[in-house]
């Protein structure tokens, strides 16, 4: 069994695990832009001390690239203790120079691991 056989998909409109990408709808080559991975857009995750997103991580592959980077991790440990919470989102400021595909993972205690990704093109 691979990891890739542990990941699943689905939209994250209908879906409260994927990790919903977002991008600005132009980007620069070389100019810094911001992104974010975020968990919950459209349906709410639960993000209860028993139900709760843990990591939410972002990879960027260059087109025609054999791997991909990993851009960031965010770690959220904040689930109802104290009536304290984390909202389950990554947001980092990064540059690209050429086409490529974000992709993001998160990770539910319960659920297990999901995945989105992108397609983005540079101007």
């Amino acid at each position: 069994m691979k990891l890739a056989d542990c990941i699943q998909t689905a939209d994250w409109k209908a879906e409260k695990h994927v990790p919903a990408i977002t991008v600005p709808a132009e980007i620069k080559a070389g100019e810094f832009f911001t992104v974010q991975a975020c968990v919950g857009k459209d349906i709410a995750h639960p993000n209860t001390l028993e139900h709760n997103i843990q990591w939410v991580q972002l990879f960027f592959k260059p087109e025609g690239g054999k791997f991909a980077i990993e851009l960031g991790k965010a770690v959220f440990t904040a689930h109802g203790e104290s009536d304290t919470f984390t909202n389950p989102c990554l947001c980092l400021n990064t540059k690209i120079n050429t086409n490529g595909t974000f992709i993001a993972l998160s990770y539910c205690n319960i659920h297990g691991l999901w995945e989105d990704s992108v397609e983005v093109k540079v101007l």
